[in-house]
Order: C-alpha cells, then structure tokens, then sequence
C-alpha cells in the first residue's frame, strides 16, 4: 500500500496505538504515537496527532490528557474494566470443558481491551492448572449446534460417549446414539450439560457436553417440555436457574418436597444452594428447619451427607432410609478397608 493511502488509515492506528499501549500508568506523548505510527510506514506531524485525538474523542471515545508521571494521553475507559477481564479469563480458564488450546484463544481475544501493561501484569497474578481439562475440540460447534436446535424447537441426534470400567478390564469407551429434545444448556457443578429428553422415558436427561463427539439436527419437532412432568412448572418460561438448584450434581429424579434439620452454621450453605427466600419451618438455639422442593435423587443424599450430622432430612421417610443406606454403605468400605 502506499504511503498516501496508508496515512489515511492513520487516525485509526492511533486508537489501536493508544489501545494497546497506554493506561493510566502508561501516557503516551504525541512523539511516542508518532514513532509508533512511523512503524507502520505511517509519517505524521506532532500537531496532527492532536487534531486525531479530539476527533477521536468527538466521536466517543475517552482518551485522557494527563501530565504525571509524564505529560500524554492514554486511552481512559474500555469495553471492559480490569476487573471485568480478570473475572472472565479466571472463569474461562477454570471450565473444565473449554479446551487447553481453546482456552488461550478466548484469553487471548478477551486481552484485546487491555494495554501491553495491563496484560503483562495480569499474567502475573493468574494461575490455571489445564490439567482437568477437556480434550474434545468440537465444543464450540456442538454448543452452537445445541443452541441452534434449542430455538428451532428441533429435536437432535447425539452421539454419546461414557467411559466404563468392566472386571480387570482397563477403562474403555461406551458409546450410545440418543435422539433427544433438547431445552437447555447448564453450566453446573463446573460441567457444562444439555438438559433434554429422550421420547422413551418420562423425566429429565442430562448430558455432559464434553462427552458429545457429534450432533445433528433432526427434522422433527422437539417434544413440548410442559410434557414433561419435572419441567410443568415452567409453563410460560423455562428458569434453568431454578431447575439447578433443584437437581444435585445433575442427578435427575422426581421433584418433592423436603424438610432438613440444619445446625445454624450452614446457613450461609443453605442460603446459596436455595436462594435468600428458602423457606425456614423453625428453629432453636443450635438449628433451624427448612422445607424446599428438590430431585430427591442420590446426587441430593450425597450431597447432603457431606455434612454429616449438621444435614439431616426430617421428611420424607424414603428419603431418610436413602441417606440411612449410603452411610451405612459408606462405614461398611471403610471398614472392610481397615479390615484388609
């Protein structure tokens, strides 16, 4: 390109100059874009730079003069704010189905908004350990494909992989192909999952979306989700973050009504697991009582015996004998483990 033609685009390099080289920390002087601009074969006159930066301004964008800890300008407010940045890498790099090399392309474009300082300085501060990581690259189009058949209300062929371990046997794929209507994505108990159903059952069906090695979209309308009993609560609108809070460790089962004894520590535990407005039956100097609607499934027993005595489930009876039985379960092991 030549030189007349480049100079054009120069009010245009000056906030991509700006954008990645200034901050409050780091001002840059008229001389400093000049000499940015000249590596771009770009020649520029210091007064003209002062001329860019008001159109620049003019049109929305907020550069700041400063005259510490040098006299410049540097780009004030962005997109996203620093905190803002740091947030959405730690919760791209801590998802376990977003791949190592998928991963640092989002935290790269998610860097864009930030100067060479900024990022530098961040990458100080953030740690990730990718080795729970997720090797399946076709995340992204199995999502985009699942959100696709979601609006279209179409109903999806999937095909699934489970791995299994049979007697003295190594680890080994088991795959399925399940026709499903799908309703939902989830991020959940740091899994991303498809909430759907397969027209042979009547519940629920939750499929972790790292473990789909492809989708296809059906030409058949997706079954109506008020068919399904769990979800006919959500008649006009589906509250995915209500159903989660419903359903332990995605473990799917027949919603009912519950009532747990819990010691006054945990209740901060039961306020972010239920919400603010969970309902408290009663209580006494060392507890309080709720009733909540829940999948009394054995993702909900599990969950409640991490809390040992502090957790106990008043009603309904059947599930006091589920907990009663994982924990006998559980001492039984243990035992058998001492034993040996």
């Amino acid at each position: 390109m030549a030189g007349n033609e480049k100079s054009k685009l120069k009010t245009l390099k000056i906030i991509e100059i700006l954008n990645k080289y200034s901050d409050e920390n780091h001002p840059m002087s008229a001389a400093d874009i000049c000499a940015e601009l000249s590596k771009e074969d770009i020649h520029a006159e210091r007064k003209s730079i002062y001329s860019d930066i008001d159109v620049l301004r003019s049109y929305g964008y907020d550069i700041i003069s400063t005259s510490t800890p040098k006299k410049g300008v540097y780009m004030g407010e962005r997109d996203f704010e620093l905190v803002e940045v740091r947030l959405l890498i730690d919760a791209v790099q801590s998802a376990k189905f977003i791949t190592e090399k998928k991963t640092e392309v989002l935290v790269d474009k998610i860097e864009k908004d930030l100067s060479k300082w900024q990022i530098e300085d961040l990458s100080g501060q953030v740690y990730v350990d990718n080795r729970n990581k997720n090797e399946n690259e076709t995340v992204y189009y199995t999502i985009d494909t699942l959100s696709t058949a979601i609006r279209s209300e179409k109903k999806v062929s999937i095909h699934y992989i489970k791995r299994r371990i049979e007697a003295g046997e190594r680890p080994k794929n088991e795959e399925h192909i399940y026709t499903v209507s799908p309703y939902a994505l989830i991020w959940a108990d740091d899994h991303y999952y498809l909430i759907c159903n397969n027209a042979k059952y009547n519940n629920p069906m939750h499929l972790r979306i790292d473990k789909i090695k492809s989708v296809r979209i059906l030409a058949d309308d997706a079954r109506p989700r008020t068919e399904i009993p769990d979800f006919a609560m959500y008649k006009d609108h589906f509250d995915v973050a209500d159903y989660a809070s419903k359903t332990f460790n995605m473990f799917s089962g027949e919603l009912e009504k519950v009532e747990i004894r819990c010691a006054n520590a945990l209740w901060d535990v039961v306020r972010d697991r239920f919400g603010d407005d969970v309902r408290v039956l009663s209580r006494t100097d060392d507890t309080f009582t709720i009733s909540v609607t829940v999948a009394a499934s054995d993702g909900f027993a599990s969950w409640l015996l991490q809390y040992g005595s502090d957790m106990v489930v008043v009603s309904p009876q059947e599930l006091k004998d589920k907990v009663l039985t994982k924990a006998r379960e559980t001492v039984i092991a243990y035992e058998k483990e001492v034993a040996e």
